[in-house]
């Protein structure tokens, strides 16, 4: 009854995974809420108290100073994203479906930076600013993986560009401001924390976006694109989604990191897309259930933990590097298995466990033409292979 309860178990695992693709790891995580296209409810700043003590009363009203600079300094460069969307009735007549979100003004040549899925799919983009300023705007660059994308305004003149901060450098219990358009109400902001750092969340296309800010800062519909920035009127990251039962903010936001948009933006801006490393595996993570069954079925698991190569993609990075897929088939359930592949340890000294800590590892820590080694088993010897990565193809 065990084995049959493991193998299930695994059965299922490799049906979930569709026997993960290392390239982009599609497998599940608990789902922060894409945000639509609006955003809401500003907090106020934290107001002195007549009966604080004159050290609590001054450090009170410096901070309460810190957030009145950043909203006179950042709020002219925060955009509100309108978009439509054309679609047909059942008599073939079109019907604009509208949405919003935020952005911010990335440079001076006329580039915001924006939500990938504010902007997904419209007809029509124009921005205004906050000065009632409204512009066409055309989208030059998108990478759903990120969720991050770049509109183009021509405009008579453009407010000055946020400065990108070094997202490397944050701690957890600094204090964020977020500036946006919740639910259509143009320039709003609210005050949080950083709760923590380095959260992994998913893309709009089913794949992994790392490095992501949570915050306690409220971020609703309509603040995503917007900027999520610290008391120097830095950007330290782009709100994106929420954890909520209700849609509206409970107090877990995510923010895409701004050394992702240091990473991805410039791409967007010159070729209107961002190229992914892969390596250009099909992989199973080893877990106490994987390991059960596949040594019942006569496979030696030398390791407790790591990823089973089970094929590799012909002409890629990996079979290019001498990386060895399985070559002998095990049935497990209805579902054939290949075996007998090289066990992949590490990336550069890096554990690798999973297929999401594959994935993590190339689009955080690796460009395209990048060699890396990779650590492997290999019939019970461990070896180094050097492996120059290459773009992964367009899904």
């Amino acid at each position: 009854m065990r084995s049959r309860t493991a193998a299930r178990a695994v059965l299922l695992l490799v049906v979930a995974l569709g026997v993960v693709a290392c390239d982009a790891a599609r497998m599940a995580i608990e789902q922060p809420t894409p945000l639509p296209r609006l955003e809401a409810t500003a907090t106020a700043a934290p107001t002195a108290s007549a009966g604080l003590p004159t050290g609590s009363q001054a450090a009170s009203n410096e901070l309460e100073s810190q957030i009145e600079g950043v909203y006179r300094q950042a709020g002219p460069s925060v955009v509100f994203v309108s978009t439509t969307v054309i679609q047909y009735d059942f008599f073939m007549q079109p019907v604009p479906q509208e949405g919003s979100g935020s952005g911010f003004v990335y440079d001076t040549q006329g580039h915001i930076v924006t939500n990938y899925h504010v902007v997904a799919d419209a007809d029509e983009v124009s921005i205004s600013f906050s000065d009632g300023r409204r512009y066409p705007a055309q989208v030059v660059g998108q990478d759903p993986a990120t969720d991050l994308a770049v509109l183009k305004v021509d405009a008579d003149s453009i407010p000055p560009p946020l400065p990108i901060a070094d997202s490397d450098r944050l701690r957890v219990g600094q204090f964020v401001v977020a500036i946006g358009n919740p639910f259509g109400l143009e320039s709003t902001l609210t005050l949080g924390i950083i709760s923590a750092l380095g959260r992994v969340i998913e893309s709009p296309n089913g794949r992994f976006i790392g490095e992501a800010i949570q915050t306690d800062a409220a971020i609703n519909p309509g603040n995503s694109g917007g900027p999520m920035l610290d008391l120097l009127s830095q950007v330290i990251g782009v709100n994106s989604q929420i954890i909520s039962p209700s849609g509206a903010s409970a107090g877990i936001g995510f923010a895409i990191s701004a050394n992702t948009v240091r990473r991805v933006v410039p791409a967007l801006i010159s070729k209107g897309r961002y190229p992914h490393p892969y390596l250009g595996v099909n992989i199973l993570p080893i877990t106490k259930d994987v390991r059960q069954v596949l040594e019942q079925a006569g496979m030696a698991i030398p390791v407790e933990k790591g990823i089973i190569v089970m094929s590799v993609v012909r002409g890629g990075p990996a079979d290019l590097g001498g990386i060895v897929g399985g070559s002998r088939v095990v049935r497990i359930g209805r579902t054939d298995v290949p075996l007998g592949g090289d066990i992949i340890t590490a990336l550069n000294d890096t554990p690798i466990t999973s297929g999401q800590d594959l994935t993590l590892f190339l689009d955080t820590k690796t460009v395209v033409g990048d060699v890396i080694t990779v650590t492997l088993l290999r019939a019970g010897r461990q070896l180094k292979l050097p492996v120059t990565l290459q773009e992964r193809p367009a899904d």
